[in-house]
C-alpha cells in the first residue's frame, strides 16, 4: 500500500464518537516501512491520541526512529495540518526537510517540510545539559 493509501484506510478505522471527525496518518520511515496511525477519542478529554501520534508510536515500536515522509488525511473542506503537539511529536524524528502531505478525502494536497509547520522547532539540541 502506498503512503496516501495507508493514511485514507487508517482513517476508516478512527474511533471519534464525539467529534465524528476522523483523521488519518502514514509515517515512511528512512528503511522505506510505511506505519500507519487513526485519531482515538476518549470520553475524559483530552485522553484522545492522535493519528500523527499513533503513526508515530507505530514506528517507534517496531523500532525504527526516523521519519522520511508524512501523509495526513481528513473530511475537510481544506487540508488538514497537524496540531501543535502533533507537529513537535514530528519534529523529534523527522529532520527540517521532510515532507508532510496533508489531504482532504476528494484529493486536494498541501504539502509543507517540517521546518516551514514548525519553524524553530525544540529539539533536544537547545537543551543545556550538564
Amino acid at each position: 500500500m502506498s503512503l496516501s493509501e495507508t493514511a485514507r484506510a487508517m482513517r476508516e478505522n478512527a474511533h471519534a464518537p464525539y467529534s465524528g471527525f476522523k483523521v488519518g496518518a502514514a509515517i515512511r520511515a528512512a528503511s522505506g516501512r510505511i506505519h500507519g496511525g487513526c485519531n482515538v477519542e476518549n470520553a475524559a478529554y483530552p485522553q484522545g491520541t492522535c493519528a500523527e501520534a499513533g503513526a508515530i508510536a507505530a514506528m517507534v515500536a517496531s523500532g525504527e526512529r526516523e521519519i522520511a515522509e508524512v501523509f495526513v488525511i481528513a473530511d475537510a473542506a481544506d487540508p488538514v495540518p497537524p496540531c501543535g503537539g502533533c507537529r513537535q511529536k514530528l519534529s523529534e524524528f523527522a529532520g527540517p526537510e521532510v515532507p508532510v502531505t496533508m489531504a482532504t478525502l476528494d484529493g486536494r494536497t498541501l504539502t509543507m517540510t517540517m521546518d516551514e509547520l514548525l519553524p524553530l522547532a525544540f529539539k533536544s539540541s537547545r537543551m543545556r545539559r550538564p
